[in-house]
């Protein structure tokens, strides 16, 4: 059987400075994901009270659960967020996924969505977006794959289309906590 398997997760920004790294997330193996999800080539990634280290330096840990996806190709990738009101769906507009051995990076490109547990759906960060266009100087590609991967990703969240289930997301959560009581 496959294990979970740690990987760090480090944002930066167009410039190329680190903006956020995620210390520990655990990969759901390829075996336990929902057909759906193995279609897409989706990596999954449990996280829970991980260290979480911010450009300054300053570290934190998380207090709610985590479950990331990360569709290769797509600007966008998903933090569905355990509470204990119902998932939240943290969304980031960003490059796609870069993978090398147990890391994995992309640049956040500020634009987020949230998708709270009653369905309303919100977008925002757009006032940051627009001052960093401006500072990093993004190319037009860049801004017409922003602006793809929003609507990409509005697409999804507004027909409920995988990630945006959140009997999966337990259902992944479920799995990473069997294991990590050595059940798995």
């Amino acid at each position: 059987m496959d294990n979970f398997t740690p990987y760090v997760i480090k944002s930066f920004k167009h410039d190329g400075h680190l903006h956020r790294m995620w210390l520990t997330n655990w990969r759901v193996p390829s075996s336990m994901l929902h057909e759906e999800h193995q279609k897409q080539g989706m990596l999954v990634f449990i996280n829970s009270q991980t260290k979480i280290q911010e450009a300054d330096g300053k570290e934190w840990v998380s207090r709610i659960p985590g479950v990331s996806f990360f569709i290769p190709k797509m600007w966008f990738n998903i933090v569905a967020l355990m509470e204990e009101t119902g998932v939240r769906y943290y969304c980031n507009v960003a490059s796609p996924l870069y993978v090398n051995q147990q890391i994995l990076t992309y640049i956040d490109y500020d634009l987020d969505v949230i998708r709270l547990p009653d369905r309303t759906v919100h977008i925002v960060d757009q006032d940051e977006y627009e001052r960093h266009k401006l500072g990093y100087h993004y190319s037009s590609l860049v801004e017409t794959k922003v602006k793809e991967g929003l609507a990409a990703l509005l697409a999804l969240v507004n027909e409920d289309k995988p990630p945006f289930q959140d009997d999966m997301v337990i259902y992944y959560y479920e799995q990473w906590e069997k294991y990590k009581s050595g059940g798995g």
